[in-house]
């Protein structure tokens, strides 16, 4: 997967993706993200990126022709699956759209800024916008973060348990059950008796039910229509 991300503040950007496990997907040749700064493709000395929006109000809008340049020069050079924009009244992204943009090849992910994009950005060229929630940042370079680790993460062979992220919250739409390591028993707090059992179809059982009993009090909305 090729993970090309457009901003105008690509300093935001340097940390996420040299470290952790997005570092080792792409040391491993599994994924490769590209930050690309915005101002490198608009024109004047200044670089301009945005400008005063039509109509008045307070705040800059970011204009089209450097968008526009960049997102030709990147499809010049391969396709993609997606041109996401990260944005405020998107849908609300989830593991289940996380799944599903795992299995695409290319994507490209617009960073908003200030005021957002001329309109015209988005009826031309994104094909999906997408929030990280009910609140505004001050750009979209940490949601694009957000989106790419949850996508990144799915894809095989990136984390060194596969089925680990199949067991995530929200994957079979039920918050993950409680988890203990060493030491068993730390000042008469004790582990479970089943988890230390041995008994695999016990254990499985005892996870489902503790991950049901979690969702119901913590997140009942999961449970809309399941009967549990």
């Amino acid at each position: 997967m090729r993970i090309d991300i457009i901003t105008v503040v690509p300093g935001l950007l340097e940390g996420p993706f040299s470290h952790s496990i997005l570092k080792r997907a792409e040391d491993k040749g599994l994924a490769m993200v590209r930050v690309h700064n915005l101002r490198d493709y608009a024109s004047g000395k200044q670089k301009q990126v945005d400008d005063y929006a039509f109509g008045g109000g307070a705040g800059m809008v970011m204009m089209i022709e450097p968008i526009a340049k960049c997102l030709e020069a990147l499809k010049s050079e391969r396709d993609y699956d997606e041109v996401i924009y990260m944005t405020p009244d998107g849908e609300t992204f989830n593991q289940k759209m996380a799944n599903e943009l795992s299995l695409k090849g290319n994507l490209i992910i617009l960073c908003g800024h200030y005021k957002g994009v001329d309109e015209r950005v988005r009826e031309k060229f994104i094909t999906r916008e997408i929030s990280i929630g009910d609140f505004v940042l001050s750009g979209g370079e940490l949601a694009a973060a957000v989106v790419a680790d949850a996508v990144i993460r799915l894809i095989p062979g990136v984390l060194n348990d596969e089925t680990s992220a199949l067991t995530d919250s929200f994957q079979d739409g039920l918050l993950a059950p409680p988890v203990y390591t060493r030491p068993a028993d730390y000042k008469g707090m004790k582990v479970p008796e089943v988890l230390l059992s041995g008994h695999q179809a016990k254990i499985e059982a005892w996870r489902f039910d503790a991950s049901v009993r979690r969702t119901k009090e913590r997140r009942p909305d999961l449970l809309e229509g399941k009967d549990f």
